[in-house]
């Protein structure tokens, strides 16, 4: 009777989609008369004796803008027309012996910029999952080639003697150790009242004091021989190793089952390129087929530990089930962070993606991929179920020169043997090599694709386009946690990555306007176009709107309605209605009004900044002018501006390129709202101006905190003399040549 139980069920969310598609009919209503209101003054005869002449120029520019955000609204709305949730059944699962195997793979390139314990404390979480251990196997690819990195795999793999077995007898939920440790759990943990779970409790805190304190002495140990022999992060031969207990140290080990721990780092030279992190993840999906050939990836950004140990048997719900068993390529899971504060004045939580986004294209064809946190079937990189039927050289074609890689393609390739490792590991070498992929179709048809630096984006577009399908999975207890950045230059570099690589999309072969409708449900495409253009419509409408209203206004050029004319409630209603949409949807996923402020004022300094270098570094590598690039997330926490952030303060020391144009859009706004004010009340045309004064007055009082640092902060956040005095410069010389080109 289990068995014919269903393992999941969705829920379709009436009440949102009422309120969505009202929303967007009435919104639609209110963009078609703004349309009509623009083009019949543009159409219309213009006196050349009069001053609307001049009207001209910046009102084809500002109805631009209007129709860019218009159209990026417009396809915005395909992520709300039908959201869903699911509920899961993890206790219908068959038997652990007849559950299929999972390899996790986890990306780390930096131990700089990535400490060491941390990354290893995704290791053990992974580890801990709940699932038989014999069927789960956990790689870490090391892009850096690092000997702190290997060290701290040792030394994890022992530590997970005695940190794995305290977490299945006490069903721990926190299976993290530093996340266990640094804080009073508040996990109702199965015997945590009992002397004897205290007892034990304490003495593995103790043995992961050891464990830490040991890579902490051996860092410095390590560096220096590997600078010394000319090995380097971007010049380092493979290695791959499958970690085992050498210590003498044999307590309890014939009575721990543990997964398989392997350490892999690739071949990396600088004659070739490497491809980031898409390609770190296809050589261990490459060596994983030697090794433990799972049907299923897990997929784990090197600091988002595993939170939660039933994410995998949540994850088989989806995946076992008999209506996607041939259809599903992945299930993704949120990405949560544990250190944003309640502020959270960057965003850094992401919000409206992972309770908004994903919930609406869960409805439609699936949620996209989103680079960590996510279940995928092996066969979906592969090409799909038919390799079967795919004849020798052909896969030889596609997938490489290796016989053996081609066995566990077709499934005849017998798992890894411990006892008989060194010849097998000797073909992974090979498989890990950077000539390996040479004339083969890994990176452009198979695995994780390399179209993009956003990678994630760009293979679930493509598995999207191929007939696969993906679900949303958002559990109330989150189940990975990562380290949400907290620093402004770090937020918007990151921001300034995903833009160009979603900008890179837009501008190939794969635009999701043109290759997605023919390949996928029309939806789904306007979902992907929707990511993919928004980073260039931001960034040209908001510049526009930024300046060019000002210099109309202390110029007295009206480009909007009297307040008097009927128009002008078209305006208004637009304006209202977006922002009380945002509003809406800020508090109905359990934010406040402080998080809609926070997420307007975001945005508007990611479209100036992250969205415009983003779309111009996307442009210059399309044309050749500039190489790709990858900056990893710095993950080391500065105190300094951790201490600004749960402030609820602006750090904004911050590279000049992002804070020279912020700060010079406010001063040029702050003379323009001071300027047009006087203006008004002198000349008395308030009903003519209005509109023009309060967008000046919009920007400035949503992005008071750059006014508030550059003026009243005196701490090490605020912005520097040398800045204001820079970014003052090129707002006078933008009002002097603006002044000029509309006084012509």
């Amino acid at each position: 009777m289990e068995d014919s139980l269903p393992l999941h069920v969705c829920h379709v969310q009436t009440l949102s989609i009422f309120i969505n598609r009202s929303h967007a009919l009435l919104h639609s209503i209110g963009l078609a008369f703004l349309v009509y209101y623009r083009t019949s003054f543009l159409f219309q005869d213009q006196d050349p004796n009069t001053k609307a002449t001049p009207l001209f120029l910046p009102w084809l520019l500002v109805f631009a803008s209007e129709l860019l955000l218009s159209f990026t609204w417009l396809v915005d709305q395909a992520f709300r027309w039908r959201p869903v949730t699911r509920t899961v059944f993890p206790e219908r699962l068959p038997e652990d012996d007849k559950l299929p195997a999972i390899d996790v793979f986890i990306c780390t390139t930096d131990p700089d910029k990535e400490p060491t314990v941390e990354v290893m404390n995704t290791v053990l979480s992974a580890m801990a999952l709940d699932y038989p251990p014999e069927k789960l196997h956990v790689y870490l690819s090391d892009d850096g080639g690092s000997p702190i990195t290997l060290h701290g795999m040792k030394e994890a793999w022992s530590f997970a003697r005695w940190w794995l077995p305290f977490c299945r007898k006490y069903r721990l939920k926190t299976r993290s150790p530093e996340a266990y440790y640094s804080a009073v759990s508040k996990d109702d943990d199965e015997g945590s009242g009992s002397s004897e779970f205290m007892i034990e409790r304490q003495k593995i805190k103790e043995r992961y004091e050891m464990f830490k304190e040991s890579i902490r002495e051996v860092r410095g140990r390590l560096l220096d021989p590997v600078h010394g022999s000319g090995i380097t992060a971007r010049d380092h031969p493979s290695l791959i190793e499958v970690i085992q207990d050498k210590s003498n140290d044999r307590v309890q080990v014939d009575q721990v089952k543990t997964p398989l721990l392997i350490y892999v780092s690739r071949e990396k030279r600088p004659s070739h390129s490497h491809h980031f992190k898409a390609g770190a993840l296809n050589v261990l999906q490459r060596v994983s087929c030697m090794i433990s050939n799972s049907p299923y990836i897990l997929v784990l950004d090197c600091d988002m530990y595993c939170n939660d140990p039933t994410s995998a048997r949540r994850a088989m719900c989806f995946h076992l089930d008999s209506k996607f068993l041939h259809s599903l390529a992945f299930v993704q899971f949120p990405q949560r962070f544990h250190n944003i504060s309640k502020n959270d004045i960057y965003d850094s939580q992401l919000r409206c993606v992972f309770s908004v986004l994903w919930q609406g294209a869960d409805g439609l064809q699936g949620p996209f991929l989103s680079g960590t946190g996510f279940y995928i079937k092996r066969v979906s990189l592969c090409g799909g179920s038919s390799i079967q039927d795919i004849d020798l050289g052909e896969l030889k074609h596609s997938f490489g020169s290796s016989n053996e890689l081609i066995k566990s393609l077709h499934g005849s390739y017998k798992p890894y043997v411990i006892n008989d490792q060194y010849g097998l590991l000797e073909e992974t070498h090979l498989l890990a090599s950077c000539t390996y992929e040479n004339d083969t179709k890994w990176g452009k048809e198979v695995g994780f694709l390399y179209n993009s630096v956003l990678e994630d984006y760009f293979t679930g577009f493509t598995l999207h386009c191929k007939g696969w399908i993906s679900v949303y999975c958002d559990p109330l207890r989150p189940q990975f946690l990562g380290s949400g950045t907290t620093n402004l230059n770090d937020f918007l570099i990151q921001g300034m990555r995903w833009s160009s690589g979603l900008v890179e999309v837009s501008f190939s072969k794969f635009c999701p306007l043109i290759y997605g409708p023919t390949r996928m449900s029309i939806f789904e495409s306007l979902c992907y176009a929707q990511l993919a253009f928004h980073p260039i419509s931001y960034f040209l409408s908001l510049w526009c709107f930024a300046t060019i209203p000002q210099l109309c206004l202390l110029n007295d050029i009206p480009l909007y309605p009297k307040v008097s004319e009927t128009y002008f409630v078209i305006f208004l209603f637009i304006f209202s209605s977006a922002i009380s949409k945002h509003l809406q949807e800020v508090l109905s996923t359990g934010g406040s009004f402080q998080t809609w402020r926070n997420e307007q004022r975001i945005w508007m300094m990611k479209s100036i900044t992250s969205h415009l270098y983003g779309s111009l570094d996307a442009i210059m590598k399309r044309i050749g002018t500039r190489e790709a690039n990858f900056l990893p997330t710095n993950k080391v926490e500065d105190a300094e501006q951790v201490k600004l952030y749960k402030m609820g303060k602006f750090d904004f020391q911050t590279s000049n390129m992002f804070l020279v144009p912020m700060v010079s859009l406010i001063i040029l706004n702050l003379v323009s709202f001071i300027g047009g004010l006087v203006r008004v009340i002198f000349v008395g045309n308030w009903d003519q101006m209005l509109v023009q004064v309060f967008i000046s007055f919009y920007v400035l009082v949503m992005n008071f905190p750059i006014i508030e640092a550059m003026i009243v902060r005196k701490d090490k956040g605020r912005v520097r003399p040398s800045v204001t005095i820079l970014s003052a410069m090129f707002s006078t010389i933008f009002l002097l040549l603006g002044c000029i080109i509309l006084c012509c």
